[in-house]
């Protein structure tokens, strides 16, 4: 299987593989810093670069436990090296999106005690659902000031590995729900935001919230009973 170097180091762009498998215009590697669209997070984009050609990175999917990346250009032959390059501003901007997410998902359920639902997120936007009947008057302001808070606090964004035996009985993390995470998967992955937010997690984040930038709420809406959205865009003021 790839080996995502994107789980243990999320700042990492540049990086030297192998050519494993191709699919028409997709290529598999032996390892990548690509993302692969996932719990909500849309791939990465770059340019994978060899000795007798380059072609851009399009998409990034797992397909059957495949890490499939879609070219634009010549694609390489199996057992060719590679250099990929992810491209920086849209990586950074969807771990600056990603961290907000997480820090939504603290305030809700440190001040109001719901939990997300589902979620979605593109560059500097992103939306998330909570179990939640009514929204108070003046939520939208109060939530957003409550995460800019967090945000200013520059919290401390951490990333651990649990065995899942472990994981099951992290108190702070029943919330994530690691039950649903498949049987095979013996090692989950911990991004905690230090006395805020504590997940179980795939996606790529910075690592302190004052890097995220200011939070602004844009839209509540209700999606059904006992279920409200909150969709929310990042501006670049106040990020470190």
């Amino acid at each position: 299987m790839t080996d995502r170097l994107y789980l243990r180091d999320a700042d990492l762009r540049s990086f030297e593989a192998s050519v494993v498998a191709v699919d028409d215009d997709r290529v598999e590697l032996d390892r990548t810093a690509f993302y692969a669209t996932s719990g909500g997070q849309p791939h990465d984009t770059g340019h994978l670069v060899w000795a007798t050609g380059a072609a851009t990175v399009v998409d990034v999917r797992t397909v059957d436990g495949r890490v499939l990346h879609t070219l634009a250009g010549p694609v390489p032959e199996v057992g060719t090296t590679v250099t990929g390059e992810v491209d920086d501003e849209r990586r950074r901007h969807m771990m600056r999106t990603h961290t907000a997410m997480h820090v939504l998902c603290g305030v809700m359920w440190k001040h109001w005690k719901r939990v997300v639902t589902g979620g979605n997120m593109d560059a500097l936007s992103g939306r998330m659902d909570f179990e939640v009947d009514q929204l108070p008057k003046g939520f939208a302001a109060e939530v957003e000031a409550l995460c800019n808070a967090e945000i200013a606090a520059d919290r401390s964004v951490e990333v651990s590995f649990l065995a899942r035996d472990e994981a099951v009985l992290d108190r702070e993390l029943i919330r994530t729900k690691v039950n649903l995470v498949p049987d095979s998967v013996s090692e989950i992955r911990v991004v905690d935001i230090v006395g805020l937010d504590k997940q179980a997690d795939g996606g790529t984040h910075v690592s302190s919230t004052g890097q995220v930038g200011r939070l602004e709420v844009v839209k509540t809406e209700s999606k059904g009973k006992g279920f409200k959205r909150v969709r929310f865009v990042l501006h670049d003021d106040g990020a470190s």
